[in-house]
């Protein structure tokens, strides 16, 4: 009884063990390269999902498909020009392919940072140092594609690659300081002549304005004189269309009593002026023509 007990026992561990081996839970980010009797092919990657395997024949390795990164360590190239220079970036990468990811190659990120290195040199290589410093963007899409041209034998796929730092000759960078420095002081000095330019221009815009509207009162003014002038003419020529003859000789009267009372010994009088005195002759003339009746003959 004892010895059943112990079979069964081991028999249940046995099933145990081959069930464990045999059955394979594959996330979706999970692929299973398939080595069956050593051998493996397109038709023996699985997942994902619940996936069966052959006991003691089939030998899975799993591959990630997720993105992943790696980050290369400063590296010390050489210009086009002649310049050292310190760079590290980030290159991101996933598997396209697992099965070539698992045959071709043993260490695919490994591998991935030792030609990227070199790479790194390559293309550096070829660029002025002015322009690795002025267009990383370029350089960033010029190491992505080589670097994806040849990880492409081992079934990955370089998707980004990041400059994180260039670092240039300490000469350099001394004269890039003075550089912006000087920068900065044409940036103070285009902007403190902006405003001043700009204040002259306000100033003279204001003084521009107070002058139209000095000229424009100047010129209400003189139009207000000018109407209130002829209003008054016109009140003086109305008034005089209802003076009638007598009041005019009075008027004369006045005249040549105020003549005659100056202290000079000599007059000028115009000629228009007997044509002034002329009413008041007549009236004079009237005025004697009844005294001369009244008389006795």
């Amino acid at each position: 009884m004892t010895g059943t007990v112990v079979v069964l026992i081991a028999v249940g561990l046995l099933l145990v063990m081959l069930a464990r081996a045999s059955i394979r839970i594959v996330n979706e980010y999970d692929r299973l390269v398939v080595f069956r009797f050593g051998r493996t092919g397109p038709e023996l990657i699985r997942g994902p999902g619940l996936v069966l395997l052959i006991p003691i024949i089939d030998r899975p390795v799993r591959v990630d498909l997720r993105e992943q990164f790696i980050e290369v360590p400063s590296q010390t190239t050489i210009t086009k020009d002649n310049a050292p220079i310190n760079i590290d970036f980030l290159i991101y990468w996933r598997i396209a392919d697992p099965l070539h990811s698992v045959i071709r190659v043993s260490n695919f990120p490994g591998a991935l940072q030792g030609i990227a290195m070199t790479t790194l040199r390559a293309v550096i290589g070829d660029i002025l140092l002015d322009d690795v410093l002025s267009k990383r963007d370029q350089i960033n899409d010029v190491l992505r594609v080589k670097l994806d041209e040849a990880t492409e034998r081992w079934g990955g796929k370089v998707t980004t690659v990041e400059i994180r730092e260039i670092i240039p000759p300490r000469e350099v960078q001394e004269a890039m300081n003075r550089m912006l420095s000087a920068e900065r002081n044409r940036r103070a000095v285009i902007t403190e002549s902006e405003g001043q330019r700009q204040s002259t221009i306000n100033v003279a815009e204001g003084d521009k304005a107070a002058a139209i509207l000095r000229a424009e009162g100047e010129r209400q003014s003189a139009i207000l004189r000018a109407e209130g002038f002829a209003l008054a003419l016109d009140k003086v020529f109305s008034v005089a269309q209802t003076v009638d003859s007598k009041t005019m000789s009075l008027q004369y009267l006045d005249a040549l009593r105020a003549l005659g009372a100056s202290p000079a010994t000599k007059f000028v009088v115009p000629m228009e002026f007997t044509t002034m005195l002329r009413p008041l002759m007549e009236l004079s003339a009237a005025a004697m023509e009844p005294r001369a009746a009244a008389k006795p003959s």
